[in-house]
């Protein structure tokens, strides 16, 4: 029983990598000593598949109770301290990113593909991002639209590091998400998210798997693109974004408090980077 609990409360806190932009849900499981387990189980899933689903089933208990608990305070502060709460954001992906590049170089230096690519997904995706509403249109929140957050949610697992979050923003997903997160709705948020997640899941576990063993610096290179040009686009505003963060009507002390909780973000996301290769 008390292994049950304790499972449960893990959960709860993977949940806040659902949910925080800057936080990722990999480096939480890491933290807590189940990534390893929870990776084999989800690459092969038929190998001793009820001892591991009876063991993940408290952990998945406990992420859907600690999305419910977390959804509200933090749709409430971005709510009323939109700029301030998403310059701690982003600076808490920020200070990831000395991470993300460390691990890029863990089986070999950087050459000079691995900066083309890191330059070319940063633009490609910085435009693509910040123009998506004008290429496609509004992104509506939606059965389907959750299916495609589900399987982002799912890649922040699946890659320590990888903030899911701050896509969401850009998108214009996450506060939608958060709310139906809040009032508890299951067949519109919960169900579509989860398919989402699943469809991932099976589709990228063993992808990623044989990407991080052969193409270990390419891939790194590829997700810190993403991360610099989507933790950019938070922090500019974006007129065919309604979440997008807007600066009407901001004064001297929010920006001071903004810059203050920037720097705050910094140092926390390098003190849970710092905790991730030391529970890894």
């Amino acid at each position: 029983m008390i292994s049950f609990i304790t499972r449960l409360i893990k959960g709860m806190i993977i949940a806040l990598g659902f949910i925080l932009p800057g936080v990722s849900g990999g480096v939480l499981a890491a933290i807590l000593g189940i990534y390893e387990r929870m990776i084999s189980f989800l690459a092969h899933i038929r190998d001793h598949f009820v001892e591991n689903f009876l063991f993940f089933l408290p952990v998945g208990i406990g992420g859907i109770l600690g999305i419910a608990l977390f959804s509200y305070p933090v749709e409430f502060l971005l709510e009323h301290f939109q700029v301030i709460v998403l310059w701690g954001f982003a600076g808490a992906i920020v200070g990831t990113i000395p991470s993300l590049i460390k691990e890029s170089t863990k089986h070999s230096k950087p050459d000079k593909t691995d900066r083309i690519w890191l330059l070319s997904t940063f633009l490609i995706s910085g435009f693509g991002l910040y123009f998506l509403n004008d290429l496609v249109g509004t992104i509506p929140a939606n059965f389907l639209s959750f299916i495609l957050a589900g399987a982002l949610i799912a890649l922040g697992i699946l890659v320590p590091g990888l903030s899911p979050s701050n896509l969401l923003l850009i998108l214009g997903l996450y506060t939608p998400m958060l709310a139906g997160f809040k009032s508890l709705d299951l067949i519109g948020t919960f169900l579509p998210i989860t398919i989402g997640g699943i469809l991932a899941i099976l589709a990228f576990s063993k992808a990623m798997d044989f990407a991080l063993t052969y193409y270990h610096s390419r891939v790194y290179h590829f997700i810190i693109g993403i991360v610099s040009s989507s933790t950019l686009l938070i922090l500019i505003p974006n007129s065919g974004n309604k979440e997008s963060i807007s600066y009407a009507s901001t004064g001297l002390g929010t920006w001071l408090i903004a810059i203050i909780f920037f720097g705050l973000g910094i140092w926390l996301g390098l003190w849970m980077s710092k905790l991730e290769e030391k529970y890894k």
